[in-house]
């Protein structure tokens, strides 16, 4: 791949994923970009979920990018690009867990779940939305390993059943099970009491999505 123009993505009608690919592998490098901005969120949620905290999540998913970014001639577009991506993104995050000495484990006793008391509303609580938010990110945070990732794909970032299989490497009646098992431990009327919505937990800000596509970038044009 070669160095090419700054790229400008069409305003009226954006380019596919697809499209973005073939530009890059042609030599438009800086299209790239796109890819990245287009995909931070996801990406974020992702290794965010495999690895259980922030430890590394910026590193993950700048490794996960480059890893991408060097494999790009052999996407053959027989799955949606967000698909193979999140896929390259679950690879890398397994891959520090394990040099940490953590594997994804099957979680199903793996620790016990502490859920918000709702027994005594505190109405001040109840109106503070970030509070809220960030309790629910914490429930999701302590759903052990493989339910989390689940969860996060499927109910958060709303890949299909199949999508999660292909991403994860099992069955989808694994990925059905671990579902199920997530919602029951997180009790589907927690987040309604919550007030919040799934899409606003684990959010990637924009400072933070500027900072991961400048260091990508630059590693790539190195």
């Amino acid at each position: 791949m070669t160095t090419a123009q700054t790229a400008r993505p069409p305003a009226a009608d954006p380019v596919t994923d697809e499209d973005v690919v073939r530009r890059v592998v042609a030599g438009d490098t800086a299209m790239f970009e796109i890819l990245v901005r287009r995909h931070n969120q996801r990406i974020y949620r992702t290794a965010r979920a495999v690895l259980g905290s922030e430890d590394e999540v910026e590193d993950v998913m700048q490794q996960a990018y480059l890893n991408a970014y060097r494999s790009l001639h052999q996407f053959a577009g027989q799955a949606r690009f967000a698909t193979w991506l999140t896929r390259i993104t679950v690879n890398e995050a397994l891959a520090r867990r394990r040099r940490s000495g953590r594997g994804l484990g099957t979680g199903d006793d793996a620790m016990a779940m502490h859920l918000v008391d709702t027994r005594t509303p505190d109405p001040e609580r109840q109106a503070a939305s970030a509070e809220l938010r960030q309790a629910m990110e914490d429930e999701v945070a302590a759903l052990p390993e493989s339910l989390r990732v689940v969860f996060v794909m499927r109910e958060v970032e709303g890949l299909s059943t199949a999508e999660t299989s292909s991403c994860l490497e099992v069955s989808e009646d694994v990925v059905k099970t671990r579902l199920h098992r997530a919602r029951g431990v997180l009790r589907e009327n927690l987040y309604r009491r919550a007030g919040v919505t799934l899409d606003s937990i684990f959010t990637f800000g924009e400072a933070r999505c500027d900072r991961v596509v400048a260091a990508v970038m630059a590693r790539i044009a190195g």
